[in-house]
């Protein structure tokens, strides 16, 4: 018998084992820059985006007793019926908007991949998605994945990070097929007031979009109330609401978030999420009825503090010569560094190496976060003020 020889491909024919749409999709700006804090106890973090606290204790308790009871089976693909009942109840008394639990209500393994099922379910190639930015890693990402394109509207600290139809419009193309709004917003803190959704929804409605509305931060509103776009006439049948139990209740671990959808969007979300997932961990939903019936008093003694602590930061960053306003949603701060004269990625760099102080360069989440840095206040006070003392400290020295 001869001997093996391998059989010698020629360059040209040889294929990447990897698909291009991932080989080209770009690392998380986010975890790329924490992998550098790996293992590194002197360091104060400002960068991770959850909160600080423990699921509250009823709400562990009730996933506990679920797993003293054996509940450890599938549920329904959607999801627990009394979970999604209780979701929707939820959502009518805060959303102001009323949702079938049995058509219109999907629970998902967290918001991530209730934006992964909305994408691919909507997404032909090609198609296109416009995305304020600064904005969560994740948008752009998954839109590329799901064989769309990404259409990155800038907006800016002088307009409160808020979009302007006219930018919205000057990008828009026959291929525009949805647009992603997140809003209290990641990384910036942002809110909308009713009038300032107005614009917007009249702009939606008019050129037949569909809007892709992540509210997970809506809890963590401090003054005044949410108002969610699915709430408006006539777009909750182009709406797909996304929002879940990580941020409010403190509960990421946890991995429950739900999509709210008209029925044939629901449908289709749901037939992918049968293949892909099955269903949401049963533990998770069982502690998630508990967190939606009855969390609404730990979910504002967390609020509260969280209030607190951003007022210290905030003070503190425009004391320093960053400027900084106090944002109205989630648990971020997002100040402007240009007066440095650093980039953000220097500026996140040096203050790393010098001060021992982490967080996040702005431009991970866009181009216009160029020149900004995203702190996170999910974190104790006394942390804190260490982190703006040292971080005082650095800038001096500049």
């Amino acid at each position: 018998m001869p001997p093996y020889r391998p059989q010698i491909v020629p360059e040209f024919a040889v294929r990447s084992r990897i698909a291009s749409r991932v080989a080209g999709l770009q690392p998380s700006g986010i975890r790329k820059f924490f992998e550098l804090v790996v293992g590194r106890p002197d360091i104060l973090s400002l960068g991770v985006g959850e909160p600080d606290f423990s699921t509250p204790w009823v709400i562990r308790e009730q996933g506990i007793f679920s797993l003293e009871k054996g509940q450890t089976s599938y549920t329904s693909n959607q999801g627990d019926p009394h979970f999604r009942a209780v979701i929707a109840k939820w959502l009518r008394r805060e959303m102001e908007v009323d949702y079938d639990p049995d058509t219109e209500i999907l629970v998902t393994v967290g918001v991530s991949e209730a934006l992964d099922l909305a994408c691919r379910a909507l997404l032909e190639p090609g198609d296109e998605v416009l995305i304020p930015e600064p904005c969560f890693v994740s948008y752009p990402a998954l839109v590329e994945l799901a064989g769309g394109v990404p259409i990155l509207v800038p907006t800016s600290l002088e307009n409160r990070f808020i979009p302007r139809v006219e930018d919205l419009e000057q990008l828009r193309s026959d291929r525009s097929r949805a647009v992603a709004l997140n809003f209290p917003g990641n990384p910036t803190g942002a809110t909308l007031t009713r009038k300032e959704m107005v614009p917007l929804v009249e702009w939606i409605i008019g050129n037949d979009l569909i809007l892709i509305t992540d509210e997970i931060y809506s809890p963590l509103t401090y003054e005044g109330r949410h108002a969610s776009f699915a709430a408006f006439p006539g777009m909750k049948d182009r709406t797909i609401l996304l929002h879940g139990l990580s941020k409010g209740w403190a509960m990421t671990g946890w991995r429950i978030g739900y999509a709210a959808a008209p029925p044939d969007i629901c449908a289709a979300m749901t037939k992918i999420h049968q293949y892909q997932i099955m269903c949401a961990p049963i533990m998770g939903q069982m502690a998630g009825i508990e967190a939606l019936e009855r969390g609404d008093l730990d979910c504002a003694k967390m609020r509260e503090e969280y209030s607190r602590r951003r007022r210290v930061m905030v003070q503190a960053l425009n004391e320093m010569g960053l400027p900084c306003p106090l944002p109205n949603g989630a648990f971020y701060v997002f100040p402007s560094i240009r007066a440095t004269g650093l980039s953000s990625e220097e500026f996140a760099y040096r203050l790393l190496e010098k001060a021992s102080v982490a967080v996040v360069p702005g431009n991970a989440f866009g181009p216009s976060g160029e020149g900004h840095i995203r702190a996170c206040y999910a974190t104790s006070l006394h942390h804190i003020e260490e982190a703006m003392e040292r971080m005082a400290r650095f800038v001096k020295s500049l």
